[in-house]
């Protein structure tokens, strides 16, 4: 099968992403759905700040930048959204009952031949295409933030995922200009996560016991380790919220202790310091981005 157009689901963190490589790199028709034009019209935004910096650094000209617009479709209507997707990617918030009900919708509205990839970073593929008739046509296809610059892809099997939906997948990642990586095991956190999530608890550990403080932290991680950005720093450019929902999903899914979210990181969600998008995390963003 190939992929021709795209639908997204959502136009949040990742969902405007997603949308935006589709129609960048891969040049594919999107439609980008929400259920609020507020969503709608920011995602649009950050698409177009994200291509506006391109233009800047003279890696697209303007001419470019109107093409790419032209090929997303944001929209409201369910209808217009499961038209004629070949590929549906859900993009919503890490919540498990959220995301199976938007999967169910997905597979009672789209065409019978349609791909439901989901873009969760830990949640169960199995379970999620329980909630479908088509099992063997779900997979998860997992982006990383942002998915404009994050090369990877991974790209995980449930257990009745078919061949040629993970090869449609595959060849499709590519497309995108990205490096996918295939998850045979349906394991929660699939491969990053269930390595980041006890590394980033250890480091929020040791800032917690005043062993050294976030820079040295990150220093340390990002010379020691060779890592690109500190620990630290990546929680909050992901967000604390974010990372605590992805660890609470692994601990109850694995019951291992090694996944539950430190403390403090629940009480910075409760006092909503989650990092960049808040302004306040480890780090001042706001003082960063004046």
């Amino acid at each position: 099968m190939e992929v021709k157009h795209v639908t997204v689901l959502g136009a949040g963190l990742m969902g405007h992403g997603i949308s935006q490589v589709f129609a960048e790199t891969g040049k594919y028709q999107v439609t980008m759905r929400d259920v609020e034009q507020r969503f709608i019209d920011n995602g649009m935004k950050m698409i177009t700040e994200s291509l506006q910096r391109y233009v800047e650094k003279g890696i697209i000209n303007e001419k470019n930048l109107k093409e790419i617009l032209t090929r997303i479709h944001p929209t409201l209507d369910l209808n217009e959204a499961f038209e004629k997707p070949d590929l549906i990617i859900e993009a919503v918030t890490e919540n498990p009952k959220l995301k199976t009900e938007v999967i169910a919708q997905a597979d009672n509205l789209a065409p019978s031949h349609a791909i439901i990839a989901t873009n969760t970073s830990t949640i169960s593929i199995t379970k999620i295409s329980s909630a479908t008739a088509r099992p063997e046509k779900v997979c998860g296809m997992h982006f990383f933030n942002p998915p404009q610059l994050m090369k990877l892809i991974e790209i995980i099997r449930g257990e009745q995922t078919s061949d040629e939906t993970v090869d449609v997948i595959r060849r499709t990642a590519l497309t995108l200009g990205k490096e996918p990586v295939i998850v045979n095991k349906d394991t929660p956190g699939f491969i990053v996560n269930r390595i980041l999530i006890p590394a980033l608890n250890e480091a929020v550990f040791l800032l917690e016991k005043g062993v050294a403080k976030p820079e040295d932290i990150d220093k340390a991680c990002v010379l020691g380790l060779n890592w690109p950005m500190g620990p630290l720093k990546l929680l909050d450019y992901i967000g604390i919220d974010t990372i605590v929902s992805i660890a609470d999903v692994m601990a109850q899914e694995t019951q291992d202790r090694k996944f539950l979210p430190n403390e403090l990181l629940r009480q910075m969600v409760s006092e909503n310091r989650l990092g960049r998008k808040t302004g306040e995390g480890f780090y001042n963003w706001i003082k960063e981005q004046r």
